[in-house]
Order: structure tokens, then sequence, then C-alpha cells
């Protein structure tokens, strides 16, 4: 038995490191001692030491204890290391991490053993813990020797496996070889049959060929009779003899291998000369319906029946019965719409009467005489509906695209597109069936079409009207600058048929306006106002203003026409302001204060003037008066204005206040006895500006003159400063300081609003510039 201090050495070499690490894996050990063995997948814990994943027994003594035991000897060494099977490889190199437990191991071995035999009393059991860890170790070392050769039968047991496949793989690569060899031969056999199977081949065909000669001697002849046959038109005659030679080319092919010959080579013109016929019978349908409808029926029939056609050769398909339908509608195209048929400039109403007539026919013959010549299936009713319809959009469209209509052909279109196209007289009748209804395509006219149409046909009558009225204004105004009196009516008024003439013409273009579209009567109406503004108004003004119209849509009108007006008033006016101008010369004077007579002049020459009125109805004359009195009252004023007077005391104050007062009562009997003797409105102006002056020269106290000055310019807005200095001056009493207060009023307070229906007054006479002063600042001036 061994000493107490021969411990297991350290393992050497990787076997024995393996014999450790596997005793290690078999058992374990608690407080210094090796556990009962558990099992082959427990590990070895030691209390007191850390768990290692590969722990080896590895002993070493404590240095204080005792010295290093000695060295296992190769012998022992040798027993306990299993002999490896031949042929297999050692373990491979040392791991970092083998190392590393390795060194745990033995130092939780020396912690272990440190600490069982540190104290003497402990060494006398150390003869039980030698023969209990012998026996530990004989039993884990026969566990793993049966470990290793229960591993070592398995590897035995792989290798005789191993060689019985490597002996079957190795017949399975023989065979192949030997097939591999046989198909090589059998391929060199085969080329050298391949001049045999061409020859079985060309055989063949000379047989097909030997058997379908007196067939095939026969096809030029045949071709020549088919295209004979499609020269007459008799169509199905030579669509039956173009299937025969079609179906001879068909059994040719096969047997032939897909060669064709040159036998067939009109064949493919020949069928394309036939589906010409074709398309050119189904193109003139309308034409063959009444003169031959067999060729018809004869046509549609061919295109049918080749529609169930099949082949065995690659030949795209004909397609007859397309190229028929699409022949039916370029036909009836052709008919009807074609370009030498489409109107020219100022023919466009007889093309529609034209088309109105025709196409209601058209549709009826095709329900008559078309359809019952082509299949069900064609819909020719519907057909020829649509195609007719379609055609007429296009034509319209390229005749909007053409030069632009005039204003006649504009409106035609526009009442024939809208309401006679789809009428009863045309595709609305009652004779005509549910299949010629067109109301749910497309419209003929598209909305921008119409703006287009309406566009053109205002812009035309707009500049014909305008054209018209000023041919007519220029011979009225010759007519009213003869040496003679006017024309007047039994009233004894001026007469002039114009106005009613061009209000005819106006309400005429937009009564006729209502056969279109509401519209392009509005537009027309707009049209009507814009040029009547050129006319003076009249009371037959609101025939031109519809009910469905505004009632303030006149009021642009009638504002423009009031200035033409005022305008020609002025006008007429000039010749009195030219007499009067002389009279108002000598105003205001001392000769002005002491006599009537200059106003008696102004009141003889303005009533001479007026009496010309009286041929002139009612607003105008009103108009008239009123624009004399008001003519009267500036040059009154400009007159007083003019600084031609300056009073020299109270008493020329007094007495040109009361002339003032004067000259406005004598006016204003002037006008009324002119309103009154034709039973106008009255409405006199010159009594209140004259009543107003004379108060500002009646004035006594000048200080108060501010007073006056604000009143004034409450009653006339547009009074100006100039305008009271002049007053002042006419005055004659007034310094500077009440000059300076007086003006300084119409700056003062509120600006006031100009009264209602007022006109300006003061801003049209010219008041003269006031002088330069002489006075400094300081000083005063009387």
């Amino acid at each position: 038995m061994s000493q107490w201090w021969e411990y297991p050495a350290l393992p050497r070499g990787p076997g024995e490191r393996a014999i450790f690490k596997a005793k290690a894996i078999c058992g374990g050990g608690r407080t210094g001692r090796l556990a009962k063995p558990a099992g082959p997948r427990r590990s070895l814990q030691l209390r007191g030491a850390p768990t290692l994943r590969a722990l080896t027994w590895t002993f070493a003594p404590t240095p204080t204890s005792a010295p290093a035991p000695p060295a296992m000897d190769s012998a022992a060494r040798d027993k306990m290391q299993p002999a490896l099977p031949p042929g297999s490889s050692c373990p491979g190199p040392e791991w970092p991490e083998q190392e590393r437990a390795e060194q745990l191991a033995r130092g939780a071995a020396l912690k272990w053993a440190s600490g069982i035999f540190y104290r003497p009393e402990q060494l006398a059991r150390l003869g039980q813990y030698r023969s209990r860890e012998v026996q530990r170790t004989c039993s884990l070392e026969a566990r793993i020797k049966s470990v290793v050769q229960s591993y070592l039968e398995g590897v035995k047991t792989g290798v005789r496996q191993l060689a019985w496949a490597l002996e079957a793989v190795q017949g399975a690569r023989e065979a192949l070889g030997q097939a591999h060899a046989l198909l090589q031969g059998m391929a060199e056999a085969a080329q050298t049959l391949e001049p045999l199977r061409e020859q079985v081949v060309q055989h063949k065909q000379l047989q097909a060929m030997s058997q379908l000669l007196p067939r095939l001697r026969a096809v030029p002849a045949a071709l020549a009779h088919t295209q004979t046959l499609i020269d007459a038109q008799r169509l199905l005659e030579a669509y039956v003899s173009l299937r025969e030679l079609e179906q001879l080319q068909e059994e040719t092919w096969a047997p032939l291998g897909g060669l064709e010959l040159p036998v067939f080579e009109g064949l493919g013109p020949l069928a394309e000369a036939l589906g010409q016929a074709v398309e050119a019978a189904a193109g003139a349908a309308g034409r063959l319906a009444r003169e031959d409808p067999a060729l018809l029926v004869a046509a549609m029939r061919v295109a049918e029946v080749d529609a169930g056609r099949t082949t065995s050769l690659e030949q795209a398909a004909r397609d007859w019965r397309q190229r028929c339908l699409r022949a039916l509608q370029e036909g009836l195209e052709r008919i009807h719409f074609g370009t030498p048929l489409q109107p020219g400039p100022g023919a466009l109403a007889g093309w529609l009467e034209a088309l109105r007539v025709a196409l209601p026919a058209e549709l009826a013959a095709a329900e008559a005489l078309v359809a019952p010549c082509c299949p069900p299936h064609y819909n020719v009713v519907r057909l020829w509906a649509h195609t007719l319809h379609s055609g007429l959009r296009c034509c319209l469209q390229q005749l909007l695209e053409g030069p632009q209509l005039e204003a006649a052909d504009a409106f035609t279109l526009l009442h024939w597109a809208l309401h006679v196209y789809l009428g009863p007289e045309m595709m609305g009748s009652l004779e005509l069936g549910p299949e010629a209804d067109v109301s749910d395509l497309e419209p003929l006219l598209t909305l921008e079409n119409i703006e287009q149409l309406e566009t053109i046909f205002v812009a035309k009558v707009q500049a014909s009207v305008a054209q018209w009225l000023q041919k007519a204004l220029d011979g009225d105004v010759a007519e009213w600058g003869r040496e003679q009196e006017p024309d007047t009516d039994p009233s004894g008024f001026y007469h002039s048929p114009m106005p009613a003439i061009v209000l005819q013409i106006l309400e005429e273009n937009i009564r006729v306006t209502r056969m279109v579209s509401e519209s392009l009567q509005r537009r027309v109406h707009g049209m009507a106002l814009s040029e009547l503004s050129a006319f003076l108004r009249s009371s037959s003004v609101s025939v031109l203003q519809p009910d469905w119209v505004a009632p303030g849509a006149l009021a642009p009108v009638e504002a423009a026409l009031d200035e033409l007006q005022r305008r020609i008033c002025r006008l007429v006016l000039e010749a009195l302001l030219a007499e009067l101008q002389p009279l108002f010369a000598a105003l205001p004077s001392r000769r002005w204060l002491s006599s009537p007579e200059l106003l008696d002049d102004v009141c003889e020459r303005t009533a001479s003037f007026c009496q010309d009125f009286r041929h002139v109805r009612d607003p105008a004359v009103q108009l008239l008066l009123a624009e004399a009195e008001r003519t009267v009252v500036l040059q009154y004023l400009r007159a007083l204005m003019q600084g031609r007077l300056v009073c020299r005391g109270a008493d020329e104050r007094t007495q040109a206040a009361e002339r003032l007062r004067h000259d406005a009562a004598q006016l204003r009997e002037l006008f009324l006895g002119l309103v009154r003797i034709w039973g106008l409105e009255e409405s006199v102006q010159c009594a209140p500006v004259l009543l107003a002056l004379r108060e500002l020269l009646n004035l006594r106290d000048p200080t108060l003159l501010g007073l006056e000055v604000a009143g004034l310019r409450q009653q006339f807005p547009d009074v100006s400063e100039d305008h009271v200095s002049a007053l002042l001056d006419l005055r004659g009493d007034v310094s500077r300081e009440q000059r300076l207060a007086a003006l300084s009023s119409l700056q003062a307070g509120p600006q006031p609003s100009p009264p209602a229906g007022g006109r300006a007054l003061f801003s049209l006479v010219p008041a003269p510039a006031p002088p330069l002063s002489s006075c400094l600042p300081s000083g005063s001036c009387a």
C-alpha cells in the first residue's frame, strides 16, 4: 500500500488528462470525499471548491505540511491510460480553457487537502480516506473502461458499414461507365441511320405528290376560274372555289413537312381580291339593297362563313366580318359627309336642310332594305344611326376648325344642332324605331362649340348693328341739317323715325335668339343694351327689358343716355350763350344798379330762344329749360366775380342787394312762365343762389360776415375762397382782418355734404386771382 503522501501525480500527457477528465465526469465528492457515482452525466463537485466544467484529479502536497510526494512511475501511468485503437489519432492540442481548468482543480485539491490534514488529530483517519479513495478510483476505472469499450464497438460497426458502402459505390460507378459506353455506341449507330431516315421522308413526300399530282395540275386553272367568278361578282361560287384550293393546300402542307409549293403562290392575292370584293359590296350596301340585294346577301354570307373558318396553316385570320362592318360605316359616311359634300361659305343652311331630309330617309331605308340582307347581330339600324351621328359630329368639328362662320351660319348651325336634329323632324321622328335613338350619344356640339358659335354670332351681329346704327345716325343728322324745318308728328313735335327703327331692329335680334337658347338671348340682350347707349332714352326702351332681366339692368344704359342728353343740350345752348355773353359784359355796373334794362334784354333774348323748344317732347324739353336756366345763372355769377364794380358806401350796397333780389324774381318769373306754358314740372334754380348773395351784400355789420359765409357754404359746398373774396370786394367795406375772419369760417366746422341731386355751380364759375398785397403781415389794409 502506498504511503499517505503518495497522491496521484499531475497528468503529464494528453492521455492522462483524458483519463482524469473522464473520472471527473463520472463522479464527485463532498467535504473531501468522493461522492457515490450518480450516473455517467454527473460531474465531480467538491465542497468548499468551485465547480469546474472539466475538473481533473490533481492533488498537491501542502507546502507547510510535508515535502512533495514522489511522482508516479511510467508503468503506473501506462496502466491508467487506456490503449487507443489502431488508426486513431491522438487528442488535439491543449486549449487555454483546459489549462486554466487544470490549474483551478490543482489549487482546489491543495486547498482541500491542507484543510483536512492541517491538524495532527486528523491524521489518524488517513488510512480510511486512502482506502476509500482507492475503492472509488477502481470503480471509476471500471466504468471508464466500459464506456471506452462501448465506444470502440460502435466505431468498429461504423467502419464496417463504411466499407460496405464503399464497395456499393464502386459497383454503381462501374455500371454507370458501362451504360455510358453503350449510349455512345447507340448514338454512333443513329448517325449512320440518318441518310436512311431522310430517304424515307423523301419517299413519303414523293408518294403524296404522286397521289395529289392530278389535282395539283388543275390548280392554275382553278385559280383563273376563281378570279373570273370574283370579277363577275359571283361571290359565293368564288368563295367555294377558294376554299377547295385552300383545302388542297392544307392537304399538301402536312405531308410535305410545311413545304410551300410554287403552284399555290397566287392563292393569297386571290383571297385578298375576294375580300376586297366583299368589302366593296358592303360599302355600297345602301345602293345594293335597292338595286341588287342578292349581291349584298352573298357578300354578307361569305363574310359570316369565313368567320368560322379554321386552318392548320400558319396564317393570320382574315377577319372579313370586321372589314364588312367598317366598310358599311365608311361607305355611309362617304355618301353623306364626304369632303366634296361639305358646305362652302354661305351654303351651310342648304347643306343642313339637305341633311334634315336625307338622314331620316337613310335610316328608314336601312330598316326596310338593308337590315333584311344582313345578319341580325349586325344591328343595322343602330349601326346606321350611330355611324350617321358620329360622321355628322366629326364633320361639324372640322367645319368649326376651319374659317370663321358668318353670323347667319352660326345662328343656323346652333338652331339646327340644338333643336332640329333631335326634334320630331329628324332623329326624334316617331316613324323611326327605338334602335335609331341617338339621344344617349355624345351631342353634336360640345359646350365649347356652343360657346364658340355664340361668341361668333354676337360679335358679328354687334359689328353689323354698330355699322347700321352709324349709317342711320349719319343719315338722320343729314336729314336734320337741311334748310327746311324737320318733320313733325300730329302733335306738332319734331319727329324722327330712327329711334323706333333702332329699337325694332334690336328687339327683333333678341326675339330671334329665343329660338336657340337662353344663354344666347342673354348675350344678344347685353349687346343690344351696349349699342343702345349711343341713342337717346325713349319710353320704348321697356320693350328690351323682358321679365327675366333684373330691374336695375338698364341703369348703366340710362345713366349713359342721360349724360348724352345733357351734352346735346349744351350743344344746343351754345347759341344762347353766344347771344347772352355781350349783355352780361356790362354787369355789374353803375347802370345795372340804377336800371333793370340790362336784365330785361337778357330775359327777352332767353324767352325768344326758348320758344323753339315747343317742338321737343317731354322730358327732353324739361331738360333743355333746366339747362337754359343754369346757363343764365352761370353767366350771371361769372359777371359778378369779374370785379367790375366796388360799392362806395352803404347806399350802393343796399342798392346792389335790391338789384339781386329783383333780378332773381325776374328770372324766376321768366322760367316759371315757360314751364307753365308747356305744362312742365316747376324747377327753378336761379332764385336760391342770387338771394344768398343778396344777404351777403345786405349785411350791415361786417364783423358778422363769417356767419353769412358759413351759411353760403352750407347751401353751396363748392364755393371757394376766391369766390368769397370777389364778393367781399364787391361790398367795398371789408378790412383785412375781417376778410381773414370771414375766409377762416370756410374751413371751420364739419365739411358740408352736397345736397341730394345737387350739381356743381360755383366750381364752374372762374374767379379772378386775388391781387398781391403790399402790406406787411403786422399792418392793416382797408
